[in-house]
């Protein structure tokens, strides 16, 4: 275990490039800050191995920001009869729900029935759904009246409702588990960079030996030798593998996952509701969240995968027209707070496959340079995939065969007493970012000192989930932001001013077209 860092917001971050600069050599490398390369860090040195993780953006900037939130076995893939990604996935929803009980929570979930015949046949399958959580489950599913339906989704539409099965998943808060994903690292002795982009890799003889990383802060190179390098890129994994050989096969098949977020009273009270089967192959979910109603998601094949993905104005134009056959009254663009996407980094076996059709399974792979990458996946199950690529590592770099510790490790739980001090030491701190947003100014300032946000978009986006909940709220939040992170941070008016402008030119894309 390493000391606690100081609460400064340079130092925080600074003392980590430190430790990648001082020419020690690790045991692994890992290339990708997302759930992946998170829980890989995170494993690692839960073992006791010395692990460094350069994240090209910030933490979590990419797919594991944009997820559906939920923790989740998958409905959908028991209907396509993958039973052993949804025993694995439920699996370490259980865990989840042990070791990360203050982001991940039971989720109420009901699938209204507007026809006799589908009782038997979604009762039967959510009661396989249930067997295959074993003794993890949360609470056996269960058919429930017209009437008890209403009760707990009271906007359904009552026309011809015939009744519901009602099931338990779980939800979460994807990039603020991610956070404390990256602090319990760190805490295990990890060392964890953002905005640290791998450039080059480094080899003895013909052997990856390490990576070359860009502090995109500071500007420096740096050298960090390890005895294996693990790809966690996800979307991107294709790209690090063809810094190892440029001719390498495309294994990653990028699909868009598009949600809309709309005000709580489309979903009010605890219950998630789920439209089981839409034209494109996949189901839809509504679901409350942090005091709002998100709908998602959408399965759009991509040739690339983009950063920062935009959703297409015909995403939108389904997911709002296949939840207004649910909703009364129905939602429309005018009701939309906000827009995102994500890209699911699928692993295609050939040419032209339908994505809605491709599963969520995870590969390890091992080139012939010793370079291992983990591809496909899904966030549920990071920490099997993080445990899996390690025990790999350990056969392909010689390491010590040291037992994996996650299944039973608490995540970091946040700072929820700190973020009290700091309003009680500086109470302007305590006013809201925006009326419409659940988040303070205190907010906003801890995530620079304790969480290493480096910008506007880190806080309003990540840190907080300020622009996925209301974007035009965010944009209104945004110039004391500026002012909170650039004072934090020790940067001028002019910086201030330049991140502004960046944050509000990205905004643009989650206002709905």
């Amino acid at each position: 275990m390493t000391e606690p860092l100081p609460a400064n917001p340079a130092y925080f971050r600074q003392s980590q490039v430190d430790a990648l600069c001082r020419g020690d050599a690790f045991d692994i490398v890992v290339v990708g800050g997302g759930a992946t390369g998170v829980g890989i860090a995170l494993d690692s040195a839960a073992r006791g191995f010395r692990v460094a993780l350069c994240e090209q953006a910030d933490f979590g900037k990419g797919t594991s920001s944009r997820s559906t939130k939920l923790v989740h076995g998958g409905v959908r893939y028991l209907q396509q009869g993958n039973v052993k990604l949804v025993r694995e996935a439920l699996h370490e929803r259980g865990l989840l729900l042990k070791n990360a009980p203050h982001l991940v929570y039971p989720l109420p979930t009901i699938v209204p029935l507007y026809s006799a015949f589908e009782v038997p046949y979604y009762w039967t399958g959510l009661k396989a759904y249930d067997m295959l959580a074993g003794k993890l489950g949360i609470e056996s599913s269960k058919y429930v009246s017209g009437s008890e339906t209403s009760d707990a989704v009271p906007t359904l539409k009552r026309e011809g409702l015939r009744g519901g099965i009602r099931y338990f998943d779980a939800g979460f808060d994807d990039a603020r588990l991610l956070v404390n994903l990256m602090q319990t690292a760190i805490d295990e002795g990890a060392v964890c960079v953002n905005y640290m982009r791998v450039e080059q890799l480094l080899y003895q003889g013909s052997r990856v030996s390490g990576v070359v990383a860009q502090d995109l802060e500071g500007g420096e190179e740096i050298e960090i030798n390890a005895r294996v390098v693990i790809n966690a890129a996800g979307p991107f994994s294709d790209a690090v593998r063809r810094i190892d050989e440029p001719a390498a096969d495309r294994r990653i098949q990028p699909s868009q996952g598009a949600h809309i977020v709309l005000d709580h009273s489309f979903l009010p009270g605890d219950t998630a509701m789920i439209v089981p089967k839409t034209p494109d192959g996949r189901v839809i979910f509504a679901i409350p969240w942090h005091g709002h109603t998100l709908v998602g998601t959408t399965d759009t094949p991509r040739d690339e995968a983009p950063l920062e993905p935009v959703p297409l104005p015909e995403e939108i134009d389904f997911l709002i027209e296949t939840v207004s056959g649910y909703l009364d009254p129905a939602p429309t663009r005018d009701d939309v707070l906000s827009v995102f996407a994500g890209i699911r980094p699928l692993v295609a076996s050939g040419p032209n496959q339908k994505t809605s059709k491709l599963g969520r399974d995870h590969q390890i792979r091992v080139d012939d340079s010793g370079l291992i990458s983990v591809l496909g996946g899904k966030w549920t199950t990071y920490r099997r995939m993080a445990e899996d690529a390690v025990d790999r590592a350990i056969s392909v770099g010689g390491l010590p065969a040291l037992a994996c510790r996650t299944e039973a490790l608490a995540i970091h739980p946040g700072d929820a007493g700190s973020i009290e001090k700091l309003v009680k030491d500086r109470p302007e701190l305590g006013q809201r970012l925006d009326e419409r947003l659940p988040y303070t100014q205190a907010d906003a300032v801890w995530a620079v000192r304790d969480e290493m946000a480096r910008s506007v978009e880190d806080v309003l986006s990540r840190r907080t989930r300020s622009l996925l909940l209301n974007a035009r709220a965010a944009l209104r939040a945004a110039p004391r932001v500026a002012e909170l992170v650039a004072d934090e941070l020790g940067r001028d008016e002019s910086w201030a001013a330049e991140d502004l402008a960046r944050f509000e030119q990205l905004a643009e894309h989650y206002l709905p077209s």
